[in-house]
């Protein structure tokens, strides 16, 4: 076990153990969750302040500003400069799936590139027609709740 810890490194938010990906949501996703949730809470209510975000979910500012920035690239926020100012949501909470915010932080929802849909890789799976036949069930299915789940979905009652 330390022998994969001392080999695991970090890169582009995703652990890379032995030169092989590791299918995780990151920290950066989970957090960009939590933003948005917070966001949409607060969706008819104008711009919030991202140290109120900070503050109500313990998301480190610098972080938060980083990962606010991607999503705004994504149209998935706008931002609002000024005391008036803030975040709001740049799409309707129930428009905003779990898979895009994923593909836009972390890349492919598949457990191994050679059966995603979007981020396509060769690997040595498809050697096995078994393993391909496997892994894209699990693909079919992660990709399936994840598309059918928004933002709206996750909002407390």
């Amino acid at each position: 076990m330390t022998d994969v810890m001392e080999t695991a490194t970090v890169q582009s938010d995703k652990l890379i153990a032995d030169g092989g990906e590791r299918m995780r949501l990151s920290t950066k996703s989970e957090y960009a969750f939590l933003a948005l949730i917070d966001l949409a809470s607060n969706y008819n209510a104008g711009y919030t302040k991202i140290a109120g975000i900070t503050e109500r979910h313990g998301i480190p500012r610098k972080y938060l500003e980083q990962i606010m920035l991607v999503l705004k690239g994504g149209g998935f926020v706008q931002s609002r400069m000024g005391p008036e100012g803030g975040y709001r949501l740049g799409k309707k909470p129930e428009s905003i799936s779990l898979a895009e915010i994923i593909r836009l932080l972390d890349g492919a929802l598949a457990p191994v590139l050679s059966v995603s849909e979007y981020f396509y890789e060769p690997s040595p799976v498809e050697q096995s027609p078994e393993l391909m036949r496997v892994f894209t069930e699990i693909r079919n299915f992660i990709a399936d709740k994840m598309e059918h789940t928004t933002i709206a979905d996750l909002l407390p009652e």
